[in-house]
């Protein structure tokens, strides 16, 4: 049996994006990415949520969004949504819903950092997280955009004990939470320090990256996909009513920022490490 993959608080776990139409989502998403989708909202309940899943193991969800306006969300694990809600608020945060239950999957709130940006917290109960990430079709990682590195680091520093740091071999500025890569290496991926031995050190704890943006540029977090090919997953998107906003190549990736049919923005990453995959 499959150890389930789990997620020690602080650790960005869950992704999911409210849409307009849910089905049409559906159709773009499950043609772009390969997703199978299944409706988690039993028969005769209210809504829909439907569950995106590549060979059987859950990779990210559709929902109906509250207003016209298409987005990707980002979740991240907390042993006690309602304690950790009320850290936000503390820290100069704002607790926008909840925290509530989420049927029998977990206890949920959203909520939005000084600067803006919305996050939404996850104490799972049934439904863990991500349970396959970082191959083509699922998700890579998500990083927060703000303009204000300092301002950002001292709200989610104490609330999930995240580090900003700027690591070697040009990686930029990555957040870390210390021991998540002793937790996977314990738990899901046994291999994970010796296959990243040329990573740059530390990498194994990183749950995604600091990007600081021009005052003025809305703070937020930005969902990233991983591709087997950048390319050839932009113009799948485009022939399925995307569009590509940018695209770029570092010395690590090579990235296209897409807006799907109905207006969500998100990244598509192939990763290209200079030594080779790992």
């Amino acid at each position: 049996m499959v150890q389930p993959r789990t997620y020690p608080h602080g650790v960005t776990c869950w992704i999911d994006t409210e849409q307009p139409d849910p089905a049409e989502a559906a159709r773009f998403y499950a043609g772009l990415f390969g997703w199978t989708l299944t409706d988690a909202v039993p028969p005769g309940a209210p809504g829909t949520y439907l569950i995106a899943t590549i060979d059987g193991q859950d990779v990210a969800a559709i929902g109906p969004g509250t207003s016209d306006t298409a987005a990707w969300h980002t979740y991240v694990a907390v042993d006690d949504a309602d304690a950790t809600a009320a850290a936000v608020t503390r820290l100069g945060g704002t607790v926008r819903a909840g925290p509530e239950d989420a049927g029998p999957g977990g206890r949920a709130a959203t909520c939005t950092d000084p600067a803006g940006a919305e996050f939404r917290l996850w104490q799972p109960r049934r439904r863990l997280g991500a349970q396959l990430t970082n191959t083509p079709g699922t998700w890579n990682f998500s990083d927060l955009h703000t303009p204000d590195r300092d301002a950002a680091t001292a709200f989610y520093g104490p609330l999930f004990g995240w580090l900003a740091v700027d690591m070697e071999q040009g990686a930029g500025t990555m957040i870390q939470v210390p021991g998540y890569g002793d937790h996977l290496a314990a738990t899901v991926d046994p291999g994970i320090h010796e296959r990243q031995a040329s990573a740059p050190r530390g990498f194994a704890d990183v749950i995604g990256a600091l990007v600081v943006v021009p005052a003025g540029e809305p703070a937020r977090w930005q969902v990233t996909f991983t591709a087997a090919d950048r390319d050839d997953s932009a113009a799948t998107a485009e022939r399925l009513g995307a569009t590509v906003v940018t695209s770029s190549d570092d010395l690590w990736t090579r990235n296209a920022l897409l807006r799907d049919p109905q207006g969500a923005e998100f990244t598509i990453a192939q990763f290209t490490p200079p030594d080779g995959e790992w």
